[in-house]
């Protein structure tokens, strides 16, 4: 099943403007997270999608494809369901979105959430990681709380699942998990998800994941180990991203054996 990665960027960001063209390890960041995206080796292609000009003549420098897409989208997933609606590229059956952001994304999760799709269980693949009840409080940090079988119930930023008693602190404890924010779908899941308009439940907690689940597409979360990455949306996230981008691109350029999927229910 050919795989079809798309890093949204746009400029527009508030905290850090002009955002995917600052420079990490003095080349744009749009162009450092799809160099990650391309090392993986699981993506048969991978391209950017931007609502810029300036976006596009700095992968057009840096060799790497970008697709101009409407500036009128919400958020990144409509994005990337525009680039996947070209002809061009209607061969991939999956979609992966990791946002233009994330320049240290997990092999673990990327691999995992196209193992959940490429494997049947759900329709939209995602990842998650352990983490302590020193997250709980966090509301910038997404929780989830999974089924039996791995299927997402809820996101939120709230404390999930809620310790009603403490005496249950120990089992609450291996239940915490924080959502890392890669996504990937079969090309109808995604299309329905843009097709849909934005579900109360999304807009009370500004987590677009919770359109479609309200809608009852399931979500496979697969759990890694790795710890999770913060993206860069501030001057000192990318001053802290640039004092560790030599050690991790050497480590990047390093040969890697390909994680395998694992696709087994």
């Amino acid at each position: 099943m050919p795989v079809l990665a798309v890093i949204p960027a746009r400029l527009a960001a508030t905290r850090l403007p002009n955002k995917p063209l600052r420079l990490l390890g003095g080349l744009p960041l749009v162009v450092r997270v799809h160099q990650r995206v391309v090392s993986l080796g699981i993506a048969d292609a991978c391209v950017v999608a931007t609502d810029t000009d300036e976006v596009i003549l700095a992968c057009a420098d840096a060799g790497i494809s970008a697709v101009l897409t409407s500036a009128d989208h919400a958020s990144g997933t409509d994005r990337v369901a525009e680039v996947a609606s070209h002809a061009a590229f209607a061969q991939y059956n999956i979609i992966v979105n990791v946002q233009g952001d994330e320049p240290f994304v997990s092999r673990a999760a990327v691999a995992g959430a196209v193992a959940i799709v490429a494997s049947g269980r759900a329709p939209i693949g995602t990842a998650c990681v352990c983490v302590g009840p020193q997250v709980l409080t966090r509301r910038d940090v997404v929780k989830v709380v999974c089924n039996d079988e791995g299927h997402a119930l809820y996101f939120s930023r709230a404390a999930i699942p809620f310790l009603r008693e403490d005496d249950d602190t120990a089992i609450r404890d291996t239940r915490i998990r924080q959502h890392i924010g890669v996504y990937a779908y079969t090309r109808d899941a995604l299309q329905q998800w843009v097709r849909w308009p934005i579900h109360p439940l999304e807009r009370i907690e500004r987590l677009e994941q919770l359109r479609p689940l309200a809608h009852g597409l399931a979500i496979g979360v697969a759990e890694t180990d790795e710890a999770p990455e913060s993206g860069i949306d501030t001057e000192d996230d990318l001053l802290h991203a640039n004092a560790r981008w030599t050690i991790f691109a050497q480590a990047m350029a390093s040969p890697t054996p390909p994680l395998p999927l694992q696709t087994n229910p």
